[in-house]
């Protein structure tokens, strides 16, 4: 996916064709492309998992995660970034609101 100004176009490839389109919607928060380590725990649970954070806004964010994860689990995150030349990280509870299982790994 890619965001641009508060548009996001999403590559799909038509079923009936073999070339690939564009859908454009509007997003009523901008999302900006950040490349950041995640980690992350159900509420409940101790068990720290990792993932990367794609993008970001004051809508929620997207991520990459290790394992599935139910809608409405309720999670405790980290988001490391560079502070200077030290790490600093953003800790909160949020709750997962969609989840699409992906079928190639992050490095494919």
């Amino acid at each position: 996916m890619a965001t641009l100004d508060g548009l996001e176009a999403k590559r799909e490839t038509g079923l009936n064709s073999k070339e690939n389109t564009f859908v454009v919607k509007k997003k009523k928060h901008p999302r900006i492309w950040v490349k950041l380590p995640l980690d992350y725990f159900p509420v409940d649970g101790e068990e720290r998992l990792g993932g990367i954070v794609m993008n970001a806004g004051e809508g929620g964010l997207f991520d990459y995660v290790s394992q599935a994860i139910e809608i409405r689990t309720l999670l405790k995150i980290e988001i490391l970034f560079p502070k200077g030349l030290k790490l600093d990280a953003i800790r909160t509870v949020t709750k997962a609101v969609y989840f699409d299982f992906a079928e190639k790994g992050l490095g494919e």
